[in-house]
């Protein structure tokens, strides 16, 4: 039966049978309506002023740290992110706003020495027009705003297109977002792909976060129309462990990362390379840790890895490690909720789907190295290169012994998972498509250079 795409529905991962939102999908034409609407919002926006888009940007950082609570409620319920890492996240959101209220002032270019003669010579950077945003359920306000602040700060308009699951996280955002803004600046337009290709085919600067399939459809829609496009899809990431590891520490950050949220992050660890001698004790700890990672209901205060997004996402998790020899499972709850167990499996065959295709859920395979030049070829074998993480007590070795990882973020002696969202973002190959997110990176993105030549009317 093919998919729904005239409504959407959200339903809590954790009870399916609690709906939050079912509404009809608002079409092509609508996305296209809210497109325009946001081009005449625009330029009032801009012609307002670096301090009162500084002040907005604070406002709502200030309302989000108000709503915390209700946030992060609304986060387990809609996403079933554990309620520790949903209250992180809004505690994050409102850190985000609070980074960019500052943008406004960053200087928008510079001034040049003319090459010969009088005059100046000036870049500006200017704010494209309107930037349509495709944003994934896993990281409701985090991911929104991350990509909105930036957007707004150098004073483009913003279209969000949430992803179904999250809708109500997304409405909710959009509600302090507005009282913030003048009307028009800040939209949402709920719906699927209808939805998002309307937006893709309408916006003026594009930036998608999502699946591998998706993303690279969307980077070549937007290339068609020469707009600038970033997109982010995805990871398959590894963790190497030396034998000076310490093997304990290491373990626990392991295990955080495959099965935290259920392994739901495009960060999320998903192989685990011991070099030499680390092999039999970091299996051991390994395998004990993920055991005792505790399961279950996302409102709970001790859950570490709650329900997956839905049921499709859960047979694709179980089918992932079927057939391979398991080390380690732990219990997960039985009940209406969608969820699986952390597991970690040895003996992968090199070319199988879990070593090749990203599985987004709590599932990681065990792979021995002989050394670190073997553990390094067997991190970049893939078609992902977006964070590794590696676990070593020498620091010459991580600062020297790693220039060969084909990734865009590397961890030392840090669970893989993790964002700090004053750097730049993203990865190589199929994880990303363009410039970097966050940071000034993201101000850049948002922004184009404008030079200009200004010579005087009567030379001298």
């Amino acid at each position: 039966m093919a998919a729904d795409t005239t409504t959407v529905i959200s339903r809590n991962p954790a009870d399916p049978a609690d709906v939050l939102v079912h509404l009809p999908a608002p079409g092509a034409d609508v996305t296209a309506r809210t497109v325009a609407d946001a081009r005449a919002a625009q330029p009032g926006w801009l012609g307002g002023g670096a301090a009162a888009r500084a002040a907005a940007l604070g406002a709502v950082a200030d309302a989000v740290g108000a709503a915390a609570d209700e946030l992060a409620a609304l986060a387990v319920r809609e996403v079933g992110k554990p309620v520790g890492e949903a209250r992180a996240e809004v505690a994050r959101t409102a850190a985000i706003w609070r980074y960019y209220a500052q943008a406004p002032y960053e200087a928008a270019g510079a001034v040049h020495e003319p090459a010969a003669g009088t005059g100046l010579l000036l870049t500006r950077r200017r704010p494209h027009g309107v930037a349509g945003l495709i944003t994934p359920w896993n990281f409701p306000f985090a991911i929104p705003s991350w990509k909105a602040a930036p957007a707004l700060a150098v004073g483009n308009a913003v279209v969000l297109k949430p992803a179904p699951e999250a809708t109500a996280c997304a409405q909710r955002l959009a509600e302090i977002i507005q009282l913030a803004l003048p009307e028009g600046v800040f939209t949402v337009t709920p719906g699927g792909a209808v939805e998002g290709d309307a937006l893709v085919a309408t916006a003026d600067v594009v930036s998608f976060t999502g699946s591998t399939a998706v993303g690279r459809a969307v980077a070549r829609a937007a290339a068609e129309r020469g707009v600038p496009v970033q997109a982010e899809m995805g990871g398959l990431n590894a963790a190497i462990v030396l034998p000076d590891a310490d093997i304990a520490g290491a373990a626990a950050h392991i295990a955080a990362a495959v099965a935290g949220y259920a392994g739901q992050k495009c960060t999320a660890t998903s192989r685990v390379i011991a070099v030499g001698a680390a092999l039999d004790p970091l299996r051991e700890a390994l395998a004990e840790a993920l055991r005792a990672v505790p399961v279950g209901d996302p409102a709970a205060a001790h859950t570490v890895c709650g329900p997956l997004i839905g049921e499709r996402a859960r047979e694709t998790v179980r089918a992932a490690s079927r057939g391979l020899p398991v080390l380690a499972e732990a219990t997960a709850p039985e009940g209406p909720g969608w969820y699986a167990a952390p597991t970690l499996v040895e003996k992968v065959p090199a070319d199988h789907a879990l070593l090749r295709q990203e599985v987004f859920g709590p599932v990681a395979a065990l792979l021995p190295a002989a050394d670190l030049a073997e553990a390094v070829r067997i991190t970049n074998a893939v078609p992902y290169g977006l964070v590794t993480s590696v676990h070593t007590a020498d620091l010459d070795t991580a600062l020297g012994g790693l220039d060969g990882l084909d990734t865009g973020m590397i961890r030392v002696n840090a669970p893989s998972t993790g964002v700090d969202f004053h750097l730049p973002f993203g990865g190589t190959k199929a994880s990303s498509h363009g410039p970097r997110e966050q940071g000034r990176a993201a101000l850049e993105f948002y922004t184009s250079s404008r030079t200009y030549t200004l010579s005087p009317a009567r030379p001298a």
